[in-house]
């Protein structure tokens, strides 16, 4: 099983927005710096995530990220569910449609798979992906953005 880009993007974003500082806010674009991922990407991660309502983003002066305490909460499973979204495994009605897919035994044990790759992750919620040793690397990912001699976020 592998998690689309999307998904990743998205986790490792939650992951730092657990470790800031509540008074200090990201920006879109400093996550994205900081976890080294293309603005554009992480600015369609942050829009998925506050209609989720992991994540609160604010515009504006003094706006920035913040994960909600639902978002804190939140299943890592749950979270991905979301994120990746329904489908199979395997493309079995893409086009060309497979021509096995109406009697095969295949598509329902690769669905059962995916749900228990799932279930394993329901048992980790979030913010516990911020625990140490994990939380003091997330904290210290260097703002590419920001001007030297400027306090950090």
């Amino acid at each position: 099983m592998r998690l689309t880009a999307f998904t990743d993007i998205s986790l490792r974003i939650v992951m730092r927005l657990a470790v800031a500082h509540e008074g200090d806010p990201l920006t879109t674009r400093a996550v994205a710096g900081m976890l080294a991922v293309p603005y554009t990407h992480a600015a369609k991660a942050v829009a998925r995530l506050s209609e989720l309502g992991v994540v609160e983003a604010r515009r504006g002066r003094g706006g920035g990220l913040q994960l909600t305490e639902a978002g804190r909460r939140r299943t890592v499973g749950a979270l991905a569910r979301d994120l990746e979204g329904v489908g199979d495994v395997v493309g079995c009605t893409d086009d060309p449609p497979c021509p096995l897919r109406a009697a095969c035994r295949l598509r329902s044990a690769l669905r059962q798979a995916q749900e228990a790759f799932y279930a394993s992750l329901d048992g980790i919620t979030v913010e516990s992906l911020a625990d140490d040793p994990t939380g003091p690397v997330l904290r210290s990912l260097p703002d590419p953005g920001r001007r030297p001699g400027a306090p950090a976020l």
